[in-house]
């Protein structure tokens, strides 16, 4: 299920900003944001094109503006990553992020005047980052990139340092006021929005307000085994069985253990009683989210999977033929489920403490499919099982994944 968008075209993302500026880290945080939300979505990064057609060893003297064969490659290569773009959205793609320095006036308005031709509509989103930040920017990303393989540390520092310089020489800083844009300063510790209008791009400045690059684990889990997972019934509000409770005292030990100080973790949990009780030795109060109850079963709750092919044949192949839009009758469906979840994904995005989730086995399937940028039709069909931990660590471009067993696996 696509969602719904009355009034908002076709839509290129430009990003603009100096090297180390953090502009593919955003550009890809907003790729797993909009294409787990079931937009078609796809980022067209022109240093890929570079690195793919050129090698990737290209010193800093490749990015100096005087060095007129070097600026025709570039102005080629970027030219041709655009014109991909627009071809990708011609034939069917929503929103495509253009990931780019675009640090001139005329770049952006070739840019611009490609996309108007095309009825495309554009958003620019300038990355401003103050000099720690940058240098912490090379040493963590740019120093482990692809260009640098065969660099020591400190010649890649020194290159990718000379590779700004020769980028500020020609830098304009977005200040068209008939532009449509979104400056961010610091990742986020300032937002400047300057005629944004539509459906989508107000909802992507509401998500770019919230992200940062703060490193902190994110845990998700499912909650202890209950009763009706003993038995193989669906929804329900049942109570831990005691192995369930054995598992709540074996997860709050491990997240006591690395959060020593509860006040320093975020705890989220649904209403539903199974996982307010696997909460409940962590050792502060979590916070119940209703956006976080498993999938509402409808007439189907509190029934096993037999008894629905038994007495519903038709709606069980309905759901095995299509697992994200089939809807329980007076029910949800995955899409559904992913939808309501939204507002737990950008207030995740903003925590900069320890974040651990409670929940059940669908909203944590859509949970992790957005962190590991899985499209929607992949986030029911997505392995969880019961008594293990699920733990995020952020990376410079996504989260590297941890699964902790801390009791017996339980499908």
């Amino acid at each position: 299920m696509l969602p719904v968008d009355f009034d908002t075209p076709r839509l290129a993302v430009v990003m603009v900003g100096l090297p180390a500026r953090g502009k593919t880290y955003i550009a890809r945080k907003i790729s797993r944001y909009l294409s787990w939300l079931g937009y078609q979505t796809r980022v067209f990064n022109v240093g890929n094109y570079r690195r793919a057609r050129l090698g990737a060893t290209q010193k800093h003297d490749f990015f100096d503006p005087e060095n007129l064969d070097g600026s025709h490659k570039r102005r080629e290569l970027a030219m041709d990553a655009l014109r991909d773009m627009l071809k990708w959205l011609d034939a069917g793609g929503q929103v495509g992020i253009y990931d780019a320095t675009n640090t001139t006036s005329e770049r952006r308005e070739q840019v611009l005047s490609a996309c108007r031709r095309a009825g495309v509509q554009v958003v620019f989103i300038e990355s401003i980052c103050d000099p720690a930040m940058v240098e912490a920017n090379i040493r963590e990303v740019k120093l482990g990139s692809p260009d640098y393989v065969d660099f020591s540390p400190e010649r890649a520092a020194e290159d990718f340092r000379a590779r700004i310089a020769h980028y500020e020489q020609s830098y304009e800083p977005l200040a068209d006021a008939e532009l449509s844009y979104v400056k961010l300063i610091d990742v986020g510790r300032q937002v400047v929005v300057n005629r944004v209008e539509g459906y989508l791009p107000a909802r992507l400045v509401y998500f770019l307000m919230n992200i940062h690059t703060d490193r902190r684990p994110i845990w998700l889990t499912r909650h202890g085994e209950s009763e009706y997972n003993g038995e193989g019934r669906i929804g329900g509000d049942p109570n831990l069985t005691p192995r369930g409770r054995g598992y709540a005292r074996t997860l709050a030990a491990y997240v006591t253990e690395r959060v020593p100080d509860p006040r320093e973790l975020v705890l989220w949990c649904s209403t539903l009683r199974r996982t307010r009780q696997t909460a409940e030795h962590v050792g502060r109060p979590p916070r119940e989210w209703r956006a976080l109850d498993e999938i509402d079963a409808g007439e189907y709750d509190g029934m096993t999977y037999d008894e629905i092919r038994t007495r519903h044949p038709e709606e069980f192949r309905a759901r095995a033929e299509d697992k994200l839009r089939y809807r329980y009758p007076r029910g949800e469906s995955y899409a559904d489920v992913i939808q309501r979840l939204e507002p737990v994904i950008v207030e995740m995005e903003r925590q900069k403490q320890p974040v651990l989730v409670i929940a059940h086995q669908g909203i944590i399937r859509g949970l992790y499919g957005y962190l590991v940028g899985r499209p929607q039709e992949e986030c029911p069909h997505i392995q969880i099982p019961l008594h293990t931990l699920i733990e995020m660590a952020p990376t410079a471009y996504g989260y590297e994944e941890r699964r902790i067993e801390l009791g017996p696996a339980v499908s």
